[in-house]
């Protein structure tokens, strides 16, 4: 029969062996530090992680570990001598994770991020005080890092909250430039100090989703700046971990230019909303596609004898309010060509069915997403029939010219060409050199009989040259002949 000093040493060794068997095959480092505070044993994991193949490579005892590795916090203070986890284990016991950045002081290239977690063993029979758990948590250091570089200098506003106290815990320099507080004053502050979702379209949504860590989508919002005024944000929400802890990353819009712009465009198009309905002449503003009417002021309603828009766009759509019917896409056609169109001579047909003669003017305009025209109309049909009584005055002295001196006889004719009466598209190109002559003599005054003495043909010949010369040009009198000879420079 064994003694109990024996049983012990037996069930010691063969726990010993399956632990080494176990932590062999263990993805996670195992350093097993004995009572003295040497490094009893080491798997390929630890080795690994410290960048070594021999256990003895790793200095053997606490105070070789020390020359050969250095050890910071995270605040990258050092580790004094006792405060490294060989020591604590030896000195205080079993600790909890203890994250450290580690580097070789024969080695510059080596770098990495260990976890540690002591684990003490109680039963002093064994020959180890107990052993250190390493992970290495380099790459997430490195990617939070990064994250923690991208996060401050990105210049769109951020600010992280917490989950279990709904406390911000990391600020960057877009959210305090954007509210006008400091990031210090920002760290710690709790959700409730600064409401974030304060006025927010859902809020009632945005608070669940903050609650279940969930996404939480745009929506407008208005935060409290420093100063105590307001600012008008888009607000988003996406939960992540930070160091482990469950949290949201609140990240905005500046919504103030685009609200300040807004305002603007409200005021401008409440001007022109005003200038347009109170303007003494007529205006009206149409589809640029259909040509319907969208609006029109009282001006226009005035003139055309209409009782109010649905009145002229029936009206349009009837084409009466138009005396061509074309005239809106013959004139939407120069404006797509030109830009804007000035003093376009149309007729617009009155409820009354009289035509009323106007000079249209227009620009295309954009409201909201549509491409509109704004049309202005002058009514000229008191002028029209002025100029049309005198030029009737004049065609009625002019019916024989001959006793005009010639410089009466231009500036009739230079008031005629001032008056448009001047329509026909005829051009001396068009007159044979013979009819020019004939032309000519006549401005001077000359009868048939001495066109022909003067040319050498008969009187006969003459009259079939003028009769000629009337059709080409579109006149029936001898007068109109002068007048439109001299308006083209002949005779003159």
């Amino acid at each position: 029969m064994r003694s109990p000093t024996a049983a012990a040493d037996t069930f010691g060794a063969e726990t010993e062996t399956l632990f080494r068997e176990l932590a062999t095959e263990s993805t996670e480092g195992i350093l097993v530090i004995d009572k003295r505070g040497r490094i009893a044993w080491a798997n390929g994991a630890a080795l690994n992680m410290h960048d070594v193949s021999r256990m003895e490579d790793l200095g053997e005892t606490a105070a070789g570990y020390r020359k050969h590795y250095q050890l910071k916090y995270r605040t990258q203070r050092k580790l004094a001598a006792g405060q490294y986890p060989i020591d604590r284990l030896t000195r205080t016991g079993s600790f909890n994770e203890l994250y450290v950045h580690v580097t070789r002081k024969d080695d510059e290239t080596y770098h990495r991020v260990l976890l540690f977690r002591g684990l003490a063993l109680e039963q002093t029979d064994f020959s180890c005080a107990g052993a250190l758990v390493l992970q290495d948590a380099t790459d997430e250091f490195d990617a939070q890092e990064r994250f923690e570089k991208t996060f401050d200098v990105n210049p769109a506003p951020a600010i992280i909250c917490r989950l279990s106290d709904l406390r911000y815990i990391k600020v960057n320099r877009g959210f305090a430039q954007m509210t006008g507080y400091r990031q210090s004053d920002l760290l710690g502050s709790s959700s409730y100090e600064i409401d974030v979702l304060r006025e927010a379209e859902q809020r009632d949504k945005a608070i669940e989703c903050l609650k279940h860590g969930q996404t939480i989508p745009q929506m407008e919002a208005v935060l409290k700046q420093a100063d105590g005024s307001d600012k008008y944000v888009i607000v988003a929400g996406q939960p992540l971990d930070v160091d482990g802890e469950p949290s949201m990353l609140f990240t905005f819009i500046d919504l103030t230019e685009r609200k300040q712009a807004e305002a603007d465009l409200r005021q401008s198009e409440e001007r022109f909303s005003t200038a347009f309905r109170l303007a003494p002449v007529p205006m009206a503003l149409s589809s640029m596609e259909e040509g319907r009417l969208l609006e029109v002021n009282e001006a226009f309603l005035r003139v055309t004898g209409r009782s109010d828009k649905d009145d002229a766009n029936q009206a349009l759509d009837r084409q009466e309010l138009w005396v061509d019917p074309q005239t809106h896409q013959k004139l939407a056609g120069q404006l797509e060509r030109n830009g804007s169109l000035r003093n376009a001579e149309l007729q617009l047909r009155l409820r009354s069915g009289q035509f009323l003669d106007c000079l249209a003017s227009a620009e295309i305009v954009t409201i909201g997403s549509d491409r509109c025209i704004l049309w202005v109309v002058q009514d000229i049909t008191q002028r029209k029939r002025t100029e049309a009584e005198l030029m009737q005055a004049i065609e009625a002295v002019m019916q024989d010219a001959s006793w005009f001196s010639r410089t009466v006889v231009e500036k009739l004719a230079q008031l005629r060409g001032r008056h448009g009466a001047a329509t026909n598209q005829t051009e001396l190109a068009d007159l044979t050199l013979r009819e020019q002559e004939i032309l000519n003599l006549m401005c001077q005054g000359k009868e048939d009989r001495e066109i022909g003495d003067a040319l050498g043909i008969s009187r006969h010949t003459v009259r079939n040259h003028v009769a000629a010369i009337y059709s080409k040009i579109g006149v029936h009198r001898r007068g109109a002949a002068i007048i439109w000879a001299l308006e083209r420079g002949i005779g003159g």
